[in-house]
């Protein structure tokens, strides 16, 4: 590349930063996690400090150690440290404090990992804000350890580290809490975030590193978005060519629509090769790619574009293109026509709205900072720190997830520990029933009293849990007392609101722990008619009369068995006559309604014949005459 256009895009690159406050308030945020100082009790407190953009950050995790402030090397840009500082078995982890200084950050990391630290410290050597310790500019001898740094890091302030150094120095132990488990806001059950990519492939380890995350991420990623858990949006950075340079060389093959959209070249070569504009025209491909597939419902249909599209049409087998494009489109069965209505026309000289939405989407708002490097990673609205990585990532998405709320994906092994396995998480359990109030969560367990069977158990969930409301009797009968004897049971649990547990009907005792037979002839003086004979049973009593009687429970009383026989003989006899007598009466009585009624109808016709009856009309007489 010529020194006109290598400085010519180090001019762009700063008008694209100037163009950031055009439109807003440029800001860059930095992204800090919590540090807790637990002893010695002089330096004890909280304090922030700024996450590493290198390395695996905790996310919804903390971690404890030990500080150690190393006696040589003390700025990390040597590999030859005379202590070993892994962890030893049975001690809390190594938190190496190095000073800041001489070389870059992510060699201090990368020199403290090999020398065996958990995490790295890095005290600032002027008193100013936290900044964020950037990756530097990966070339062939930084790129290797960049990549394998796999410790988190952490920037804080020269006071602090004063503080910490006076500490070790006098002989006192350090110990601290990384902790990153507020760093993503997690205000509820879905996770918004955002990749500010490329469709580049050609520019270097960056590249690479994002085109293999974006493979390595598509499985978790749609199976989130699947499930409603998340709400992804991809988004593309693009610049502005200045006014003085629209009609260049350099601007017209870097940009579309006259200037307004550009990218660098991708070989940095104008000479060959593709140019800046056909990356803008497939990032804008890309992006209304999501748009059609988000209008059919079906956003991660982006991640197999995408994929798709790495593989089958890469810059280095020159199939870079609409025409390749348009193989993977259709493959996807996506709308072919729709795609290209929402990618406008290039060479217009107007505004792209779904271009100029990105270029103002670049600018921070609230608590996300301005996008200015890419890729840039944003889950709920907090900028991600730290390589791209796919088990790295996951963990800051699954930390933006309220507690309890997480998908299964977010549990699994490979990303946190189950606290509840150990000691049941100190939570309350039901070895009968084999339920327990521990819920594990992405952050850690916490304790909450247990759905059973429909029936909410109710209280604190570490010492106490108990069955509440409708049907809590099914479930250990509700924690009152129940026996079984000679196949009959009897439990003191009463499905009422409000109630508890009660002895039933024939016991008595707290309903809880015990419920004791009550003897009812003798407690209650059951059976006490002359011929009586009572017997107590379990949960009531059995009354028998002399040979020959029957007991009446009703009346306590008893009777002869024979005149309660003789007495039911004749009250049947008597029932059956009464009976007859009845039938007899009602046929009779049908029988002279019946005569009545014949009687009546005879005389009505032999009185009709002679004289006219009300209902007849009088017929006049006529006679006929033959005379002339």
């Amino acid at each position: 590349m010529g020194i006109f256009s290598r400085y010519y895009w180090y001019y762009l690159g700063f008008v694209s930063l100037l163009y950031l406050f055009q439109i807003g308030t440029g800001k860059f945020l930095v992204e800090k996690n919590s540090i807790t100082v637990t002893s010695p009790d002089s330096i004890k407190g909280n304090h922030d400090s700024a996450i590493g953009n290198f390395g695996l950050p905790q996310y919804g995790g903390s971690m404890a150690g030990t500080v150690v402030y190393p006696k040589d090397n003390q700025k990390a840009c040597r590999e030859d440290f005379t202590t070993s500082f892994k962890t030893k078995p049975g001690s809390l982890p190594t938190f190496l404090l190095v000073d800041r200084g001489d070389c870059l950050f992510a060699l201090k990391v990368w020199n403290a990992q090999k020398a065996g630290a958990s995490a790295v410290l890095v005290a600032d050597n002027v008193d100013e804000p936290l900044l964020t310790m950037d990756s530097p500019k990966e070339d062939g001898a930084s790129a290797q350890y960049i990549e394998n740094i796999t410790i988190p890091s952490a920037l804080i302030t020269k006071d602090f580290g004063g503080k910490l150094k006076k500490a070790i120095s006098s002989g006192e132990m350090v110990n601290l809490n990384l902790d990153w488990r507020e760093a993503v806001p997690h205000p509820d059950n879905r996770v918004e975030y955002e990749l500010w990519t490329n469709s580049n492939d050609e520019c270097g380890v960056k590249c690479d590193m994002l085109m293999e995350f974006v493979k390595d991420f598509k499985g978790a990623a749609q199976i989130l978005e699947r499930g409603g858990y998340t709400q992804f949006t991809p988004h593309y950075i693009t610049w502005y060519c200045p006014e003085a340079f629209t009609i260049s060389k350099q601007c017209k093959s870097q940009c579309i629509n006259k200037g307004r959209y550009c990218a660098p070249d991708p070989e940095q070569d104008f000479s060959q090769g593709y140019e800046g504009k056909d990356v803008v025209v497939e990032n804008l491909r890309q992006l209304c790619v999501f748009k059609v597939a988000n209008e059919i419902s079906k956003p991660w249909v982006w991640w197999d574009y995408v994929t798709d599209f790495q593989i089958r049409c890469p810059m280095k087998l020159k199939k870079y293109n609409k025409e390749c494009a348009d193989t993977v489109i259709k493959s996807l069965g996506l709308d072919m026509k729709k795609i290209e209505k929402c990618m406008g026309d290039p060479n217009a000289d107007a505004d792209n709205p779904v271009l100029k939405e990105e270029q103002e989407a670049q600018v921070g708002k609230g608590t996300r900072g301005d996008v200015t490097i890419l890729p840039t990673l944003v889950v709920n609205s907090r900028q991600y720190r730290g390589k791209l990585d796919k088990g790295a990532v996951l963990k800051a998405i699954c930390s933006g997830f309220e507690e309890t709320t997480e998908p299964a994906v977010c549990l699994n092994a490979d990303l946190e520990t189950n606290e509840c396995l150990d000691n049941n998480g100190g939570c309350w359990q039901d070895k009968t029933l084999n339920v327990t109030a521990c819920k594990d969560t992405f952050r850690g367990r916490v304790c909450e009293c247990p759905l059973v069977q429909g029936v909410q158990f109710k209280g604190d969930g570490y010492s106490s849990c108990e069955a509440s409301g409708r049907g809590r009797c099914n479930i250990n009968n509700g924690g009152c007392w129940h026996e079984t004897r000679d196949e009959h049971t009897f439990s003191a649990c009463l499905d009422i609101d409000g109630v508890k547990c009660q002895c039933p009907s024939g016991f008595k005792g707290d309903g809880a722990k015990n419920c004791e037979d009550i003897n009812e002839c003798k407690e209650r003086r059951a059976c006490q008619c002359p011929d009586c004979h009572c017997k107590n049973t379990w949960g009531g009593y059995e009354c028998t009369c002399s040979e020959g009687l029957l007991y009446m429970k009703d009346h306590d009383t008893c009777i002869s068995k024979s005149a309660s026989e003789a007495n039911s003989s004749w009250t049947a006899v008597w029932v059956i006559l009464i009976g007859l007598v009845m039938a007899a009466a009602g046929a009779y009585l049908i029988y002279k309604y019946r005569i009545r009624s014949y009687m009546d109808s005879e005389i009505r016709a032999i009185m009709a014949q002679y004289m006219p009856l009300d209902s007849q009309v009088e017929i006049p007489n006529h006679t006929s005459d033959s005379r002339a």
